[in-house]
This record gives C-alpha cells, structure tokens and sequence, in this order.
C-alpha cells in the first residue's frame, strides 16, 4: 500500500467517523426528554386507574337495572360491536344493540363479576376482561337462574365520555 492510498484511506475513515457521531448527536439531542410531547389543556395523558376502569362496569350494571335499553345502549360507542350472552347475532350498531336490551332486559340481569383483570393501555383506551355470574329472572315464573359467563369489555375515552367500543360476552363452556 502506498503512502497516497493510506492517507486516503485514514481521510475517508475521519470523514465517515465525524458524519457518523455528528449524526448520533443530533440523534441524541432530538431524542431527549425536553422533545416528548406535553399534555396540554386539550389532551389528557393521564392514565385512569385500574379503580376507575371497573367502575365503568359498576355504570353498565346500574343501567341494567334502570331497565331502559336506551340507557344500556348509552354505554356503548355508535360504532361498537356487541357479542352477547344470549344471542347469537352479532350487534354492530346502536339500533341492534338497543334491540338486544329490548328482548334481554325483561330477564331483570344483575351481573356480579367473579374475576376481573383490567389492563389500562393509555390514557383514552383500557380492557376488562374476566368472569361474571349473570343473575336472570324470568319475566312468567319470577324463577332466577344464574348464568355464569366470561366477558371482555374494551374501553375507549371519546371526548370526555368513556364508552363501550367492544364487548363480548359468553357463556362458560364447561358450566
């Protein structure tokens, strides 16, 4: 190797090493603390708690027993999906699901959850999932019967309100 082509080579080897630092300092410079987005007074980056969350449920529960299906319906996104207990069709919109509290709500169900695990993904989204005993009462005979299911419930802030946007809910396969 000639003198030319070594101090070429040493050339190249600074000029890639200085681009390549100044590149991870400006990097590190952009990336730091003082450049993350703060809350503002339009924006809510406050996680709730996992308190907060399960009283969601405690509102969806109380609806029920209002026996107004509008009020049950009032708890769920316009866009939600409903998959529930004692149906088998799919509800994707506020008439199907206010339909389905029409023909459910008669049963007087008082849900009483058993096991519950929440996990709150950010500030506007959580999910509940776990299991509840559904207390039914027949409308003829006042005879009750509990119906033991599982239920996934996710959750979605949507302006100030936190509503329903999925929830499923089934029977216990082995009960």
């Amino acid at each position: 190797m000639t003198r030319r082509s070594i101090s070429k080579r040493a050339a190249v080897v600074t000029v890639t090493t200085v681009l390549a630092l100044g590149t991870l300092g400006t990097v590190a410079a952009t990336a730091g603390p003082q450049h993350e987005t703060k809350p503002t007074k339009h924006t809510n980056s406050t996680k709730p708690s996992k308190k907060q969350i399960a009283a969601l449920f405690d509102g969806w529960n109380a609806a029920l027993q209002t026996g107004d299906p509008k009020k049950v319906a009032n708890r769920y996104a316009p866009d939600a999906v409903l998959l529930p207990t004692v149906s088998n069709e799919i509800r994707t919109d506020r008439a199907e699901i206010v339909d389905y509290f029409e023909h459910f709500l008669p049963n007087k169900p008082v849900a009483k959850k058993v096991e519950t695990y929440i996990n709150v993904l950010d500030s506007n989204s959580a999910i509940d999932a776990g299991a509840y005993d559904i207390t039914l009462t027949d409308p003829k005979t006042g005879k009750k019967r509990v119906v033991e299911a599982r239920y996934t419930y996710e959750y979605e802030k949507r302006g100030s309100k936190w509503l329903i946007v999925n929830h499923h809910s089934s029977v216990m396969p082995e009960g």
